[in-house]
């Protein structure tokens, strides 16, 4: 097993990424990541692109800055953020993923959500990028295994309305690295 200061070599890291038009194999350049939330009450850029016009635009304008892979996300998970329901995400994610994909962009989806994972793949995602690591939904595994997806594995601890309240870490680099080696 890894330890968390142990080095991985770059090429190994990005020649497991889908290449949709794109390899990241044996690149010495980072692999750069836009954020596109259709949310109106994203902690990262406000709401700015919650209609999907808009987020069409901006995921098209980041990936011509240079963003190597476009994350889409439908549902705020900063600290107090509501939960939505899967048509709501699914409403507000899938014609970007759909645009952003036919353009030959390399597109992730952010969500914690099995059916917005099979939808949002089906619609052209390539990875999927979940905050839970794939335990908030039972089905999450079957369905990323079942597209082919690459997967982003993210670590919080608790739920998102109360991750950052109190987490206490004896040291917090390699309790997250062991968390996210044992959903591997």
């Amino acid at each position: 097993m890894f330890r968390a200061n142990d080095s991985l070599s770059p090429a190994s890291v990005r020649g497991s990424l889908p290449k949709r038009d794109a390899s990241f194999a044996g690149s010495a350049l980072p692999v750069v990541m836009g954020i596109v939330n259709v949310t109106p009450d994203s902690f990262f850029d406000g709401g700015r692109a919650f209609r999907p016009a808009v987020a069409i635009k901006r995921g098209l304008a980041l990936a011509g800055d240079g963003a190597d892979i476009l994350d889409i996300g439908g549902e705020s998970t900063r600290p107090g953020a509501a939960p939505v329901s899967v048509d709501e995400e699914l409403r507000r994610v899938l014609p970007v993923v759909e645009a952003l994909a036919d353009k030959g962009c390399l597109v992730s989806i952010d969500t914690r959500k099995a059916a917005v994972m099979k939808a949002a793949c089906q619609a052209g995602a390539a990875i999927v990028n979940d905050v839970t690591a794939l335990t908030g939904d039972p089905r999450s595994i079957d369905v990323v295994a079942a597209a082919g997806a690459s997967v982003i594995l993210m670590h919080m601890s608790g739920e998102p309305g109360s991750m950052q309240n109190d987490p206490r870490y004896a040291d917090a680099p390699q309790e997250i690295f062991d968390y996210l080696a044992g959903r591997g």
